[in-house]
């Protein structure tokens, strides 16, 4: 039996991982980089603004073969390793603001033309986020620690005639009460650490990002996460930023507190949404 080929495209397009400005520490950081599929990384420029970019296939890159990326986790991991890989070694040199994971266009010219008509935005968001770090700041919600708990009547004896004896059915309501009481103990205590640990993280950053709380695959490590936020913290604070949270939760009961980076800025990165023409794809 003939197996017949799977169709293929040669056509590529321009995946973007970064735009900054056009100078020489850019320039220099560039050649070291290995972008997606191990391709070499180049930079499309416009007036004062550079992004950086390596080309990539379109049969993976376009929105049908993407789609299909999408369901492969490993692969999935693959691309997002590579991309913020490009973004932190560019932003160890200088400032950059991260695009989207898997942002193409059809091609430089259009990465180009997108320098054109977003230059402005990106050039006030570079001086918004020149000499700063991002830190993220988790806080979880432990379960109460272990206590009886509430088991269902089972000895009706256990009632005295004289009423000297302690109703197994009230009994059973009270320890409920009490395991309600803890638990709503337990989410009162949480949301207060979480507005002190707040109150002092925005005194050591300059602007702050709430995220959804994780859940489900992305929620690691013991408790609910209840805040998920990151801050932008100015570069050479990071560590005093973390000692001050840290110790802002610390001895206190019924909570984790989780401090992570400093990395590139990507929660205050938002570029503008340029024109859109086929082929072209901002990223997820």
């Amino acid at each position: 039996m003939t197996v017949a080929p799977t169709p293929t495209t040669t056509a590529e397009l321009s995946y973007v991982y970064a735009v900054g400005p056009r100078v020489p520490e850019l320039e220099r950081a560039v050649p070291r980089l290995t972008g997606l599929l191990d391709r070499p990384v180049h930079t499309v420029e416009s007036g004062g603004l550079a992004a950086v970019v390596s080309s990539v296939p379109e049969a993976q890159f376009g929105e049908e073969g993407f789609k299909a990326q999408l369901e492969d986790l490993g692969r999935l991991e693959v691309i997002a390793r590579t991309h913020h890989g490009v973004v932190d070694t560019l932003f160890r040199a200088v400032t950059v603001l991260p695009l989207r994971l898997a942002t193409v266009y059809r091609d430089d010219a259009r990465v180009a033309a997108m320098l054109d008509e977003s230059g402005p935005e990106f050039t006030a968001l570079l001086e918004r986020l020149a000499g700063h770090l991002e830190c993220g700041v988790k806080v979880y919600a432990l379960p109460p620690g272990p206590r009886s708990a509430p088991s269902a009547p089972a000895r009706p004896d256990a009632a005295r005639p004289d009423g000297g004896g302690t109703n197994p059915g009230r009994a059973y309501l009270q320890r409920r009460k009490a395991q309600r009481t803890r638990h709503e103990d337990a989410a009162r205590e949480a949301a207060e650490t979480s507005a002190r640990v707040r109150e002092v993280a925005a005194a050591h950053a300059v602007d702050r990002v709430v995220h959804r709380p994780q859940q489900g695959e992305l929620a690691t490590g013991e408790g609910r996460n209840i805040t998920n936020e990151a801050y932008l913290v100015p570069k050479g604070t990071t560590d005093a930023f973390a000692a001050a949270v840290r110790e802002a939760a610390r001895d206190l009961p019924g909570v984790r507190v989780e401090v992570t980076g400093p990395w590139a800025p990507y929660s205050f990165a938002s570029p503008p949404a340029p024109r859109a023409e086929d082929g072209d794809r901002r990223g997820r």
